[in-house]
Formats: structure tokens, C-alpha cells, sequence
């Protein structure tokens, strides 16, 4: 993450909201984006993201990689590599192939691993225990037939 420009990268350069810097609003990016300031709005790169250790989102983030030391308030969306220093704090659901959680680190929300296909094959079948459960409930909670047989769900 972050390694010198070999030109191969993404269109556009890094892009960097300073500490003592607000941004209002979806903020969108093809490049690398560093955050060490504060943002109130959905946070978008094609590339990687890093979150100072000042830094506040207030807001949904997606990337391909992602550093964060600072605080996110909001779901994060990393198709790749997720890492949490110690000093960091997320407050909401985190989706990513990789996680590394550096002790210390915070996360009040539901972590998802795996790939987009894989999380909703997930949810399909959260789904169907659901539904399952929810005939069980139809039928009295009986998984038998007045015969005895074995109802399928």
C-alpha cells in the first residue's frame, strides 16, 4: 500500500485532506486517498485508503486496501486488505478478504470476510434458515407429520 508511483497505478495522484481540514459531502477518488482530517459524507477510492490517527469519517468508505488509525463511523467496503492499528475505531460493519487487527484496535459492528460472492451466498442462506424457521414456527414447531413421517423444511 502506498509504494512509490511506477506510473501503473490508478488514473490520478494521492490525494490528501489534511488535519484541521472538514470535508462536507461524498468524496469520491480514482487514486490513493489519505485522510488525516475530518469527512461527513460517503468516502469512495478505486485505489487505497489511509485514516490518520486524528482523522473522523462520519460516513460509509469503500477501497481496495485500507490502514485505519482513526475513527470511522459508518459500514467499510474493502475488496482486499483490511488493517486496524491500535489507535483505531470503527463503529459500524466491516466487509473484507483479509483482515489484520492490531491489538487495541476497535470494532462495534458485524465483520464479514470473503469475497462479494461469497458474503452473498451468506446471506442467501441466513435467509433460508430464516424461512425455515419461520414455517417451523407455521407448523407449531412440529418437524413430524401426523403419520410420523419427517417433514422437509
Amino acid at each position: 500500500m502506498f509504494k512509490a508511483s511506477t506510473g501503473k497505478e490508478g488514473a490520478g495522484g494521492d490525494t490528501v485532506i489534511a488535519n484541521g481540514v472538514k470535508v462536507e459531502g461524498d468524496f469520491q477518488s480514482q487514486g490513493n486517498l489519505i485522510i488525516e482530517g475530518e469527512v461527513l459524507g460517503n468516502v469512495k477510492t478505486a485505489a487505497d485508503l489511509y485514516v490518520g490517527e486524528r482523522a473522523r469519517i462520519h460516513a460509509n468508505v469503500s477501497a481496495t486496501n485500507a490502514r485505519v488509525s482513526g475513527e470511522i463511523r459508518g459500514n467499510v467496503k474493502i475488496k482486499e486488505k483490511l488493517e486496524l492499528t491500535p489507535t483505531s475505531r470503527i463503529f459500524g460493519d466491516a466487509h473484507t478478504k483479509i483482515l489484520i487487527v492490531e491489538a487495541g484496535a476497535m470494532i462495534n459492528g458485524k465483520i464479514i470476510m470473503g469475497s462479494e460472492e461469497e458474503a452473498a451466498a451468506a446471506k442467501a442462506a441466513e435467509r433460508v434458515d430464516k424461512a425455515n424457521e419461520g414455517l417451523s414456527l407455521l407448523l407449531g414447531g412440529r418437524s413430524r407429520s401426523e403419520k410420523g413421517e419427517k417433514i422437509k423444511l
